[in-house]
């Protein structure tokens, strides 16, 4: 699968231990984190021909700085979830090793999806492209801009099978095993597609 490269960012010089632990509480937020960390990535569309936008999608993950695209599901087809009048939608899940802190994933996420022509101009809207933040490591996050684990994951078979494909034993923070909640989703429509 497309890797992207990790970018190496230049360190400040420091002279000893109290310089550096000086440095980090100056260093502003949006620095990336110093140590890898998987993210999971939800990755659907169903306009503009959504299965070249879910492909591409998958390659521009890998341009995403400070990171490395480990993996990306095969592609499945599903139905809408909750909405009436749309088609169909592909869906994959990416997991990204990231020195990026959550907050600047999701800017990352967030800027692929203006490129590939997002608009959100009202809740369900049809999309060229949507990339949800779905895990990233074991962290729980709860703020106004940002919920991980993703709170609805665990009820949507688009999530669950590809994320099962590519982490069978992954756990969901506060839900257990993610595999635990397909019988909660199995009477959702999802089709893998043949590559």
């Amino acid at each position: 699968m497309t890797r992207g490269q990790a970018t190496a960012l230049p360190a400040a010089p420091v002279r000893d231990r109290q310089s550096q632990e000086r440095a980090a509480e100056a260093s502003p937020a949006c620095q990336p984190q110093s140590r890898p960390h998987l993210a999971f990535i939800a990755l659907g569309a169903n306009l503009a021909d959504p299965l070249a936008q879910v492909r591409a999608a998958g390659a521009a993950l890998a341009s995403t700085p400070a990171s490395i695209l480990r993996r990306v599901s095969s592609l499945y087809r599903t139905a809408p979830v909750g909405i009436r009048g749309q088609g169909d939608f592909i869906n994959a899940v990416a997991v990204l090793e990231t020195a990026l802190a959550p907050q600047q994933l999701l800017d990352a996420l967030f800027a692929i999806e203006r490129r590939f022509g997002r608009r959100r101009e009202y809740h369900h809207a049809p999309r060229t492209l949507d990339l949800d933040l779905l895990l990233y490591d074991d962290l729980i996050v709860d703020s106004p801009r940002l919920s991980v684990p993703h709170p609805r994951m665990h009820l949507r078979a688009f999530v669950l099978a590809p994320l099962l494909e590519i982490a069978p034993v992954v756990r969901i923070p506060g839900r257990g095993q993610a595999a635990a909640w397909l019988p909660a989703v199995s009477l959702q429509r999802i089709e893998k597609l043949r590559e």
